[in-house]
């Protein structure tokens, strides 16, 4: 079936993203200190052995009225001191339980503008961090950049850090764009700054673009993906703008603006996967796009491609994410947990035990066999029940009762074209990926929909 307007408007529903199952909307606060201590000891024994490592630098210069991340403006320079000695001491608390054997295949660093503070904070943590653990060898160590605090001087810094992939939030090439969402323009042509992440040898490098935002039309988000397919970095990623001013107050700022429709909406991500996939990116999951060279597009096409909060990532690099500062999540086999989304509640928790846990969730047998199934769909397009019963040592048709499966629950998919059944095997079209989330629904027997909760599936 050909992509086009009145297909995804028929699977445009409410629904979750599953960049965690249960949904971080299943969190809850009777999950503490107490319990998350426990859950990091029993980590050690459990799969992956690997360790993620998230840093959250919730600091923006600026705020930008679109984003729906934890972040706060900048206050002083000594705030940021005392928030950086928390994120140390946290790692401190935490890494006493993690047994050193076990080695770092992913670093992240996200926020908030992590590329907006001063460097030395940065270098101090990474040094905090291989203080703690064995990073391995070939690990990915990355941090999301706004252009517009970004100096080719940072680069090399950066590089010397020792991170090797860099994230671009672009969101937009036009400058009345970013006024609209009140975010700066990059320092420096975005084509230098390309280079300069290519002259230090950088694995890779990715933009992140953003449809739905004030101004934008389809013309004009066109150009920002034949831009963006001219500097040719390794990934290229098309956010869909969620609208929850519920969660961002200040996004009722950007509606003084013309808004794209959700059909214009629509539109924009047929013509960006058409235009991609065209020029030679490969489709990952929902909004990634890969040169076919990219660790992600050989995954995809090795059917190991993994998923979690800090985005896509290869079943090699993948571990059990220990996060650390305000609002980040650590996200174990058995367990999630969120700290404190307010700063300086969360230093203030800091500063007095270690910890900062917020809520978070002790996740069931059944949920765990949920949870990979979901994330096998939403990653690879493709289910083997036979295979993932070797992995999860159980049986094909436990996961089918777990997962209440029922071939008839896809057989809407099935008459599209989007999905195939064969035996004991599932497989998801190139064009059923683009409603994976739909699909991957029906394997969700807990799922409860609230409009207030999710964003729509397109």
């Amino acid at each position: 079936m050909k992509i086009n307007t009145e297909f995804l408007d028929k699977y445009n529903k409410v629904g979750p993203r599953y960049t965690s199952y249960p949904p971080a909307t299943s969190f809850h606060n009777k999950f503490t200190n107490e319990e998350f201590i426990p859950a990091v000891i029993k980590s050690n024994s459990e799969y992956p052995e690997n360790i993620s490592i998230y840093i959250h630098i919730p600091f923006c210069p600026q705020l930008c009225y679109f984003c729906g991340c934890n972040t706060t403006k900048f206050e002083s320079a000594a705030k940021i001191r005392r928030y950086i000695d928390c994120v140390l001491k946290e790692i401190d608390t935490v890494a006493q339980h993690i047994d050193k054997s076990r080695k770092v295949t992913q670093i992240h660093w996200g926020g908030g503008t992590p590329n907006s503070i001063n460097y030395d904070f940065i270098e101090e943590i990474m040094l905090k961090i291989k203080s703690h653990f064995i990073i391995n060898a070939d690990a990915e160590i990355a941090i999301e950049c706004s252009p517009a605090y970004l100096d080719m001087e940072h680069i090399d810094r950066l590089a010397k850090i020792g991170f090797n992939r860099m994230s671009l939030g672009i969101q937009d090439f036009s400058a009345e764009v970013l006024n609209a969402i009140n975010r700066k323009p990059s320092k420096h042509p975005i084509a230098e700054v390309a280079q300069r992440i290519r002259e230090n040898n950088f694995v890779g490098f990715n933009f992140d673009l953003v449809y739905g935002l004030p101004l934008q039309t389809l013309e004009s988000f066109k150009v920002n993906i034949q831009r963006a397919i001219e500097l040719s970095p390794d990934r290229i990623v098309t956010f869909s703008y969620a609208h929850v001013p519920w969660v961002n107050a200040l996004q009722e700022k950007m509606t003084m603006h013309k808004m794209p429709s959700p059909e214009e909406k629509i539109n924009m991500l047929i013509m960006a996967y058409e235009m991609l996939t065209q020029n030679g990116y490969i489709a990952i999951g929902m909004d990634h796009f890969a040169k076919p060279t990219d660790q992600l597009a050989i995954a995809k096409e090795n059917k190991t491609l993994h998923r979690n909060f800090q985005g896509y990532c290869t079943r090699e690099t993948t571990g059990q994410v220990y996060a650390f500062g305000t609002s980040s999540i650590t996200q174990l086999w058995g367990a999630y947990a969120q700290n404190l989304k307010n700063l300086h509640q969360y230093m203030d928790a800091i500063e007095l035990n270690g910890l900062a846990i917020d809520r978070g969730y002790s996740m069931s047998v059944e949920e765990t066999v949920i949870r990979e199934v979901i994330n096998e769909l939403m990653c690879n397009g493709y289910l083997d029940f036979d295979a993932m019963a070797i992995r999860l040592k159980t049986t094909a048709e436990n996961i089918k009762q777990i997962t209440t499966y029922e071939p008839s629950k896809l057989e809407q998919f099935i008459a599209d074209g989007l999905v195939e059944i064969n035996n004991n095997i599932i497989k998801v079209s190139a064009d059923g990926m683009m409603v994976v989330r739909n699909i991957a629904m029906t394997f969700d027997p807990n799922l409860t929909v609230q409009t207030s909760q999710f964003s729509k599936t397109v």
